[in-house]
């Protein structure tokens, strides 16, 4: 993996957004594996399809491409909203590449894969409307909370220009799997409690501990109004997935 642009393939173009699109997309061809089921290249599609850029010929699996020149930050601009949203909701989504790259010395420093089923609607932030003199006047975009995934579902794999080893990355990926679910609701409340649970600072807590959430939850689940045996159920079910482990006497332990 040679983590310098082709600066060659850029001459013809003029626009700033065009060479960041070529220079990115094509590293992305030229270098990238699928990080799903480990094959050596993944091919980008033809241009302007509406839900992803690039593609496994081995698996299948479908991979969009954001990218940032400077740090990612805690968001990144996407489309539109309400077609981000109908994405996610319809578990039509591809899994998204976030790059970070330095223009000046034309090279990526950051890239890191978040699977599809650690989106939900919780980490899209709706932008304010355009302006009435703009040209698509009223148009509402989004942005994706980056910071909002938990640290299970942003897996590296150049990390501050360090390429991470291929089979650290397929194993994580395939233990992220673990917590698929394609109902959205199910899903949101599982990345609540995975949360939660990440900003523990201990590796062991408590049930109790877990408990001093509920406010928290109950107003991202104003509807539910079972907060505390709702928890109880998501820590089974990481624990039976395998992300923490049950102690006894309320008390569980995280699982690297």
């Amino acid at each position: 993996m040679n983590l310098a642009f082709d600066n060659n393939i850029i001459e013809t173009y003029h626009s700033r957004t065009q060479i960041a699109r070529v220079l990115t997309e094509n590293w992305v061809n030229e270098n990238m594996y699928c990080p799903r089921c480990g094959n050596s290249h993944i091919k980008h599609f033809e241009n302007n399809r509406p839900v992803a850029d690039f593609y496994c010929p081995t698996c299948n699996n479908e991979y969009e491409l954001k990218s940032k020149d400077g740090t990612l930050g805690h968001k990144i601009n996407d489309g539109a909203y309400s077609t981000m949203i109908e994405r996610i909701t319809g578990n039509n989504n591809p899994d998204f590449f976030f790059m970070s790259y330095s223009k000046q010395e034309l090279k990526v420093k950051n890239f890191i894969l978040i699977p599809k089923h650690f989106f939900v609607p919780d980490i899209i932030e709706k932008r304010k409307p355009l302006a009435p003199t703009a040209r698509r006047a009223g148009w509402i975009g989004c942005n994706i909370l980056i910071d909002k995934i938990p640290e299970q579902g942003r897996i590296d794999i150049i990390s501050n220009g360090e390429i991470v080893n291929i089979e650290y990355v397929i194993n994580k990926v395939n233990k992220s799997n673990r917590l698929e679910t394609n109902d959205i609701n199910s899903r949101g409340w599982l990345m609540d409690i995975l949360n939660c649970v990440n900003n523990m600072s201990s590796k062991t807590f408590t049930l109790e501990e877990m408990y001093q959430f509920e406010n928290v939850l109950h107003i991202k689940h104003p509807k539910n109004n079972n907060i505390r045996p709702k928890i109880r159920q998501q820590l089974q079910f990481l624990r039976d997935k395998g992300f923490i482990e049950f102690l006894g006497n309320g008390q569980y332990k995280k699982i690297v």
